[in-house]
């Protein structure tokens, strides 16, 4: 529950923060995120990723086919990837990679802070 609660509210900060702050302020805001929900480690790795990743995937393709620009495929040309859609690939990729290693940095932090008892009978 906590890994799917972590999917939406990153898209939710993505598309909202994503176009007046550079991507490194998402990247902390997703992180802030991960520590806050505090899921496990692969739930805060692919919540991170799958809401980002799928959020800049979205955001692609809509702005590729409201706007039915020809500079998809002109930057995907030269980039040497081919086509526009290749390109919007990339960015996904892009974006789940960072998505998912700033949740997950965010769960690892929460576990760095919380203090773990010692000396306690775990019978």
């Amino acid at each position: 529950m906590r890994f799917i609660f972590l999917t939406i509210l990153v898209a939710i900060l993505v598309v909202f923060l994503n176009p007046v702050a550079p991507y490194w302020v998402v990247m902390i805001g997703i992180a802030v995120l991960g520590a806050l929900i505090a899921p496990n480690g692969f739930g805060g790795f692919m919540g991170g990723g799958l809401g980002m990743g799928l959020t800049w995937l979205g955001q692609c393709i809509y702005l590729a086919i409201n706007t039915n620009s020809p500079l998809p495929d002109r930057m995907g040309e030269l980039m040497g990837l081919g086509s526009g859609m290749t390109l919007v690939a990339v960015t996904a990729v892009l974006g789940f990679l960072l998505g998912a290693f700033s949740g997950w940095a965010g769960v690892l932090f929460r576990n760095l802070l919380q203090h773990t008892p010692e000396n306690v009978y775990r019978g």
